[in-house]
């Protein structure tokens, strides 16, 4: 009886060129690393702190 898991996508669409080395190190923890790239995470508060993170350089769906 396992229970479906919640995802998120999230895509990178800005640069980290220029940005803190923490901003930098938060997108590679996510697995985005170039523009355009997409994940597919699990919906939980750790991603979440993550995502709000660097709002300003990712796109979230779902």
């Amino acid at each position: 009886m396992s229970a479906a898991k919640k995802t998120v996508k999230v895509t990178q669409t800005g640069s980290p060129i220029g940005r803190k080395q923490d901003q930098r190190a938060t997108l590679v923890g996510l697995g985005l690393n170039k523009l355009h790239r997409s994940r597919e995470l699990e919906d939980t508060p750790s991603v979440r702190g993550m995502i709000e993170k660097v709002k300003h350089l990712v796109r979230v769906e779902g």
